[in-house]
């Protein structure tokens, strides 16, 4: 075994070097950590993904998609909407609805939610509410939302929509 003296080494190489045996180890666990995400082992959130699908909504709704803005609905018979006194039960019919009252980008204008709070009730229930506001040429209606989005298998879908409009 060979020792050196401390006191021949450099200013610049003052600590001691790691033995040639662990080398590999050090260079595999440096690539590992390197190129492993930081959210290694992390999942996102339930609230997360809500949050997300809420976002795909408006995204679909801006580009004047209805069908896509309709995805973040459960294809159900049992989906209901609820809105200016008006019950409508069944996705095709909310579809219908949507696509009859909004049957134009005039009239579509560009959707924001705003005050958006996601809670999860249970493992597969969650409830969001928020406000929502059309900014169109002419005006700009807006109201407050209450959804009940439950975990399906093709994901949370919300099941329950009932939306109210402000005063003017």
């Amino acid at each position: 075994m060979e020792f050196s003296n401390p006191k021949s080494h450099s200013r610049h190489n003052r600590h001691p070097r790691l033995p040639s045996r662990f080398l590999p180890l050090w260079m595999v666990v440096s690539c590992v950590l390197f190129f492993t995400d930081r959210t290694f082992g992390q999942q996102p959130t339930d609230e997360n993904v809500i949050r997300s699908m809420l976002d795909d909504q408006v995204a679909a709704w801006n580009q004047g998609d209805v069908e896509g803005y309709m995805h973040g609905y459960w294809d159900s018979d049992s989906t209901a909407f609820s809105s200016g006194g008006t019950m409508t039960k069944g996705y095709r019919e909310v579809l219908s609805r949507y696509r009859k009252d909004y049957n134009s980008r005039e009239k579509m204008g560009r959707l924001e939610f705003q005050d958006l709070d996601v809670q999860r009730l249970s493992p597969t229930i969650a409830i969001a509410t928020g406000v929502w506001e059309l900014r169109r040429k002419l005006d700009r209606p807006w109201g407050r939302f209450t959804l009940i989005i439950e975990k399906k298998p093709e994901g949370w879908r919300i099941t329950h929509d009932h939306t109210s409009s402000a005063e003017k």
